[in-house]
């Protein structure tokens, strides 16, 4: 019986991937000079932690490990800029949490605990999460399981009691290997109450 959805964050409870995207490439072009392509984004760099990404953009020789912190700073501080004016009270998630009311519900993310929160609570969902595990709390995030099964083990729950909801390959990698039941989504726009309940009832049939 499912007792606890454990929520991914971007493209999941909100829509932030764009937000990413653009604060990620608002300090590259302040600090070096160049963005990330769309395209490369997608395929490379969407769903993994801000210095996962500067590792990968050294290996292609296109930063200097000197200029890491720079960019992970100014990448932060634009990261909140845009949550601040991007961000809205969200009526579709809040009617999801609110009919879901006897389920335990967590937040586990590869983004940093305080952008994490904010979208949170800009949004109206903070308050609905028992808690938020974020890529701070763990020494490998996603594609690695640690966060999940951090969670899981935070709620004093077996894997087959939770159910973990991702759209991205690193987060559904992560997700499986937790040995959770897990719903893959297209993306923040399919996840409404009725598709949790259709799910939850789908795995709960199983049992």
């Amino acid at each position: 019986m499912i007792k606890a959805i454990l929520y991914d964050l971007d493209g999941v409870l909100v829509n932030a991937t764009e937000w990413h995207y653009e604060s990620l490439n608002l300090a590259l072009k302040e600090v070096v000079g160049f963005e990330i392509g769309r395209e490369e984004h997608i395929s490379t760099f969407n769903g993994i932690p801000t210095n996962t990404k500067l590792d990968i953009l050294k290996k292609q020789n296109r930063l200097r490990e000197e200029q890491f912190q720079e960019i992970w700073d100014l990448k932060q501080e634009k990261t909140f800029e845009v949550i601040e004016n991007n961000a809205f009270v969200d009526n579709v998630k809040i009617r999801l949490h609110e009919g879901t009311s006897n389920l335990r519900k967590v937040c586990v993310t590869n983004s940093i605990s305080k952008s994490a929160e904010l979208m949170l609570k800009k949004t109206g969902q903070l308050k609905y999460m028992e808690f938020v595990l974020s890529n701070e709390d763990v020494w490998r995030p996603k594609p690695f399981p640690e966060g999940y099964i951090k969670a899981m083990i935070k709620l004093d729950l077996h894997p087959d009691e939770c159910m973990v909801v991702e759209d991205s390959p690193k987060g559904l990698e992560a997700a499986k290997w937790s040995g959770a039941n897990v719903y893959e989504v297209k993306g923040y726009h399919d996840v409404t109450l009725e598709n949790i309940l259709t799910k939850i009832n789908f795995f709960n049939r199983g049992k």
